[in-house]
This record gives C-alpha cells, sequence and structure tokens, in this order.
C-alpha cells in the first residue's frame, strides 16, 4: 500500500465528484483457506463490499512476482480468469503499472484493458469515455456473436496507451516463435506508452499515511522520473525515460503541504543526487527526509552532511571490477565507491548498505572474488557501522539493451552466492543478504514470456512451485530464460 503510484491512482479517481475508488489486497496467508472454506471474496477496506460487486477492478502491477496474486485473488472471488470467460455481469478489469510498461503478455489474457505507460491522463479520459457513453454502461456490455465483451473496449481504443489484449491474435511458428500478431476492430498494430512531459502538473501525490505499513508515518513525493545514465541491464534508464524534473519552486510547496500531515517525507527519484537544489531541499527544517539510495559520486558527498542521524543509506555499485562496470555502462569508479562509503561511515550512519548484481553478461569468477575483495576494502576504511551487501540476480528485461541476454543457470548462481558468503560472513561489520535465484529465474521468466505463459499462473494455482507448474503446462523454462534470443 506504500507504493506511490498506487497511492496517486487511489487519489487521482476519488477528487473526481462521478467515481469512487476503494482499496483491496490479497489476504494474508492465514486467512486465505478460510475465505475459500466460507466462499467469502476478497473484499475492499473501506465498504467492506466483495470486490465482484464494483463495476471495475484496476490492478496496481510493480513487479512480476505478483502475477501469481491476481489469479488468487480472482479465484477467492469467484472471479473467471479470462476475459474471454467473463460475462456483462463481471467487473470489468484493467491494469497499469511498472510491468505494464513493458511487457504485459504474461498476463494480458486476464485484463480487458491495459494501460501502458503513466496513466495520469489516460485514467482520467477513460472514466469521461464511460460517462460520456451512457448507452455502454458497465453492466450493459454490447456482446459479440461469440459472447465477447466488445462496447467498451472499442470505445478505448481511442485513448492512446490503453491496449485490448482481445483484439489481437498471436500466431507461434513450429520453433515456438511469434510468426504473426493481427488486430480486429481497427485496434492500432503498436500501443504507444503514455509519458506525462511535464511533472509539474502530475497530478499523483500520497493520500495516506499511516503506522500500518512500510514507510511507517511516512509521506511519499515524487521529484524526478526516468533516468540520465541509462545502465544497460537497468529498466527505469529505459521505460521510464525521458529524464524529467520537477522545478525546485513546486518541490518545496508540496513540502509545505505534506508537513500538514506528516514530519516524515520520502523522496523518490531515481538518481536523486542529480536534482539541482537537493542540498537545499534536504536542509528544510521541521522534515525528517528519507531518500532512495545515492549515487556513488563526488555529488553525493555533500548531501551525507545533511542526512546524519538517519540509520541507513544505500549505494550501488553493482559489479566489483571496473570492467564489469564499463560493461553495464554504469559510469562509477572504485574511487568513487570507496570516496562516498568512507564519507558516509565517518558520519555516524549506522549501516551502509552496497547493492550487487550477480549473473550479468560477460561476467566471470574474477568479477565475483572482485565484489568479495571491494567489500573489504569499504570496511577497511572504518570500524564504525555495519556493512550489509544486498546481492541480486540480473533479470534481462525488455526494452533494455541488455534485454537479449540469457539468464545464467541457478546451480552457478547458487556457487556465487555461496562463495561471497563464506568469504564475507566470518568478517566483523559485514552481512551478506541475497535474493534467492528460483524466484529471481521466476521473474525472468514472467518479465520475457508471452501469452502462453499465462498456463503457468493458472498452473500456479494448485501447484506452489513454479517449476513444477510450468512443468506442468508444458512450458519450456529454458526457451525463454537460457536461449540467446539474438
Amino acid at each position: 500500500m506504500s507504493n506511490l503510484g498506487f497511492q496517486g491512482v487511489y487519489n487521482l479517481l476519488n477528487k473526481r465528484s462521478d467515481t469512487v475508488c476503494e482499496r483491496a489486497f490479497l489476504p494474508i496467508e492465514d486467512d486465505i483457506e478460510e475465505h475459500l472454506r466460507t466462499k467469502t471474496p476478497v473484499f475492499s477496506l473501506e465498504s467492506k463490499m466483495p470486490i465482484d460487486r464494483f463495476q471495475i477492478l484496476a490492478f496496481s502491477l510493480p513487479f512480476e512476482n505478483d502475477y501469481p496474486n491476481i489469479l488468487r485473488i480472482l479465484k477467492i472471488s469467484n472471479i473467471p480468469f479470462c476475459s474471454n470467460e467473463r460475462n456483462k455481469y463481471h467487473p470489468l478489469l484493467i491494469a497499469g503499472g511498472a510491468c505494464m510498461f513493458f511487457n504485459p503478455e504474461p498476463v494480458a489474457p486476464l485484463f480487458d484493458l491495459v494501460f501502458i505507460g503513466e496513466a495520469e491522463d489516460s485514467i482520467n479520459e477513460f472514466i469521461e469515455i464511460l460517462n460520456s457513453n451512457p448507452k455502454i454502461g458497465l453492466y450493459d456490455r454490447q456482446m459479440s456473436e461469440d459472447g465477447h465483451k466488445k462496447g467498451i473496449e472499442k470505445l478505448a481504443l481511442d485513448i492512446k496507451g490503453v491496449y485490448v489484449p482481445d483484439f489481437y491474435k498471436i500466431n507461434y511458428d513450429q520453433n515456438g516463435a511469434i510468426s504473426e500478431r493481427t488486430s480486429s476492430y481497427n485496434a492500432p498494430p503498436i500501443i504507444e506508452r503514455r509519458c506525462v512531459m511535464d511533472l509539474n502538473s502530475s497530478p499523483i501525490s500520497h493520500a495516506i499515511v499511516t503506522p500500518e505499513t512500510e514507510f511507517a508515518n511516512m509521506s511519499l513525493m515524487e521529484i524526478m522520473r526516468g533516468c540520465p545514465w541509462k545502465c544497460r541491464f537497468c529498466m527505469v534508464g529505459h521505460v521510464f525515460n525521458p529524464h524529467r524534473r520537477k522545478a525546485f519552486d513546486v518541490v518545496v510547496r508540496e513540502i509545505e503541504d505534506l508537513q500538514k500531515t506528516s514530519k516524515r517525507i520520502g523522496l523518490i527519484g531515481p538518481s536523486l543526487s542529480d536534482y539541482p537544489g537537493i542540498e537545499d531541499i534536504l536542509k528544510i527544517k521541521g522534515v525528517d527526509f528519507s531518500i532512495t539510495s545515492l549515487r556513488a559520486s563526488p555529488k553525493s558527498e555533500v548531501l551525507i552532511e545533511t542526512m546524519k542521524g538517519h540509520k541507513s543509506i544505500s549505494i550501488a555499485p553493482e559489479a566489483g571490477t571496473e570492467r564489469l562496470r564499463k560493461a553495464i555502462d554504469k559510469k562509477i569508479t572504485e574511487n568513487d565507491i570507496l570516496g562516498i562509503s568512507g564519507t558516509i561511515l565517518s558520519s555516524g550512519i549506522e549501516s551502509l548498505r552496497l547493492y550487487f548484481i550477480i549473473g550479468l553478461p560477460t561476467e566471470t569468477a574474477d568479477d565475483i572474488s572482485a565484489i568479495v575483495e571491494l567489500a573489504k576494502k569499504v570496511r577497511s576504511l572504518s570500524d564504525k557501522g555495519t556493512i550489509i551487501l544486498s546481492v541480486n540476480t540480473f533479470v534481462p528485461k525488455p526494452f533494455t539493451p541488455f534485454q537479449w541476454h540469457p539468464m545464467e543457470p541457478l546451480g552457478s548462481l547458487k556457487n556465487k552466492l555461496k562463495f561471497i558468503k563464506k568469504s564475507l560472513n566470518v568478517i566483523k561489520g559485514i552481512r551478506v543478504f541475497h535474493d534467492l535465484p528460483k524466484y529471481a529465474q521466476m521473474q525472468g521468466l514472467f518479465a520475457v514470456g508471452d501469452r502462453r505463459i499465462m498456463k503457468v499462473l493458472s498452473a500456479m494455482i494448485d501447484i506452489d512451485n513454479w517449476q513444477k507448474a510450468a512443468l506442468s503446462a508444458g512450458i519450456d523454462i529454458d526457451y525463454y530464460l537460457s536461449r540467446k534470443k539474438r
């Protein structure tokens, strides 16, 4: 619930006089069995109304590994999974969020409409179309001869950035590759993502401050969108570009408004040290600021003085060697990393978190050893504070330069993690945390998959292990993850 995009759309819709938006979430694991036993649908937080009685269900999807939970929500609520299985009495299912920017296809059969790109404008245009066409009411949708709904979907084709999966047919060749994609009802051959060029005018804002979330009693505020650095593995620098910034005076005014409800404000942006005047913003009195990770550069060092009293600061070397950092176009040196690390540790910050990625294209055993050596060098700078390595697995993402690369085999990834942990966990003041490579591979399957991956999601309703679910669905995991795509 802390996701700013989620809260922003919730706030945007509720500002309209013709729309009521409520929140609903997948129940906690212990409650799901009781929901199923008593046939109790998922219900909204505000009115406790079952979600199958709403006219529209809108899913916000920032992470691929959330995909199986969409089906769990629908199963609990007795809503058919696929769009072509639902009738005019079921809610209209729509989706947006970061994952829908770059590849909605694994979940395309689920949704009636998908919002591609930044939906600040397009969601309002969609509501306006519904209100201006009362004959195409949500419970009176026109039906085609084969029973498929089409009234609202056809109207939505007039909105740039709206994708209607039902209007596209995908054919595959004998090798499993996509051979043809055809559209009907004059649906556009290419769906152009929406992009809000003037961030000052974006209506997305934090709506709910509560102690019951990940960012307790904190308001979130976006001051930048897109990233100027364009690292080759990173989706943010390619899918969310062009790089945009809110004007300084607009940021200050929004901070003053947020101070009325919260003294803790989280600033959202991919490279905040590149925001002009960020040091002056962080000096605003009466506000406890939290920021996303700093870039390892001299620019960031001037910000550390303003962050004294914070428990943790993060930087992202990503790789252990200069060679691999150049390969991924990270544009930082070891001297940059050691310089800012020394400044952070000497400032009294309790923990310094270093983000690394394993399994990157061209990575060698020397690159993995260098992660260990770099961590030791950082530790030698000071005996103060704790150094935490957060090690994640490379996942190729569509629209990035590395989208064509295969993922590394599971066994090799496990061996690399074992080496890093064994080498560093014995050193006082260093801790190593990492993702589970098997779940990174699941993320990779969902990131680069096509509509056939829907079979895996359906199988996961009854099979907890995603790899076994893929096997039962007849999906070759290696076809998506291990082969070279070019």
